[in-house]
């Protein structure tokens, strides 16, 4: 793929971000969702077109774009609370909007298309783990309490759930501290957890409550990486290098681990023969 036919990809990643920002837009005349998702679609055209040109960094640029954005910005400066306990205050009130939104692209729908994409190119714990020093994890071997990410979920439902069954007062004021104390106990037990299992991604594969969403979501995934089994020689190069533990080798859809899948692209980069 020669010259500018080598950015379609980019392009058409834009066009469909574009497309959502406008109808978005259109349908709830609220012109802040134009800006928001033109600005993510850009990120991520501008990131992938980077990733094509073999910049080493362009997915920590576009992670690191989006993330901060919607921490700071919309986090902090907007007071909007994007967490999970965000998406449950908005479904609750029966409001589309702001968490519920973003929770429908990026976590609940968009995974049928760009699976755990979400987890490689936009999250902002992630953003800040995946600058730890344990960015290839010290064993593939998966730990036997993933069950963790069931219990923060359900912690986080009753909790919300439990805040309008009481009638509690000043629900608003409550999200905007749930959010920072949140985002604190997500990096504190993120940090820890990587260290203390030598994973910078340890944090997304035990705790996170989202995976509940995106792992049944992503198993049918459009984009996904698969591997050319006539170049394939088995070196196990991809594996090694895989921070969520994926067998890309097997082009099943029951594959191991495959609905962790970040879209990372590290298995791609060091296959020898190109068969990613």
């Amino acid at each position: 793929m020669n010259g500018m036919a080598k950015y379609k990809v980019p392009a058409l990643l834009w066009i469909v971000f574009e497309v959502v920002a406008v109808v978005l837009w259109r349908a709830t005349g609220n012109l802040f969702y134009l800006g928001n998702f033109s600005y993510i679609g850009t990120a991520l055209a501008a990131g992938t077109a980077l990733y094509i040109a073999n910049w080493r960094y362009a997915r920590h640029a576009v992670q690191f774009a989006i993330g901060t954005y919607m921490l700071v910005y919309l986090g902090f400066l907007c007071h909007e609370n994007m967490q999970i306990e965000g998406f449950w205050y908005y479904l609750f009130l029966g409001s589309f909007e702001a968490a519920t939104i973003h929770y429908a692209v990026a976590k609940i729908f968009g995974p049928l298309v760009f699976g755990r994409g979400w987890c490689g190119y936009a999250c902002w714990t992630a953003m800040v783990l995946d600058l730890l020093p344990y960015k290839v994890p010290a064993t593939h071997e998966r730990r036997s309490f993933g069950w963790l990410r069931y219990v923060t979920f359900v912690a986080s439902l009753t909790f919300v759930g439990a805040l309008f069954l009481l009638g509690v007062p000043n629900l608003a004021d409550i999200m905007w501290v749930a959010f920072i104390v949140g985002n604190a106990i997500y990096y504190a037990v993120g940090i820890a957890l990587a260290f203390a299992l030598k994973d910078n991604r340890a944090f997304c594969k035990y705790i996170c409550p989202v995976t509940v969403f995106l792992k049944p979501m992503s198993k049918r995934a459009v984009v996904r990486v698969t591997c050319d089994k006539d170049k394939c020689i088995s070196c196990g190069k991809c594996k090694r290098v895989c921070p969520m533990d994926v067998d890309v080798t097997d082009n099943s859809l029951d594959r191991r681990n495959g609905t962790e899948c970040i879209l990372c692209m590290e298995c791609t980069k060091a296959c020898p023969k190109k068969a990613l």
